[in-house]
């Protein structure tokens, strides 16, 4: 099966549940999880959103502006592999 979902990964827990709350406040689904392996640095948690929902995403971003963001990725699972990319979603920094 394939699964395809945007995370923004942060350094610090508390950042990645101010934007998840953030997100919600604004309409959009989100969830907190497991950052992926491949995103090797950062607090072991990201906030979890669908690729449909990027501009929303990125609008909340740019209004809240949390700190310690690494960055926004694109996860696509599929037969029991995993890959992440960046998905060069503008910060404003």
């Amino acid at each position: 099966m394939e699964e395809q979902f945007g995370i923004a990964s942060f350094r610090s827990r508390q950042q990645v549940m101010h934007f998840e709350r953030a997100l919600r406040r604004a309409g959009v689904p989100a969830s907190i999880i497991t950052t992926p392996r491949s995103v090797s640095v950062g607090c072991g948690l990201s906030v979890r959103f669908e690729l449909r929902d990027v501009k929303d995403v990125q609008d909340v971003y740019q209004v809240t502006k949390p700190g310690n963001l690494i960055g926004f990725y694109r996860v696509e699972r599929l037969d029991g592999r995993t890959q992440v990319r960046p998905m060069g979603v503008l910060t404003g920094y």
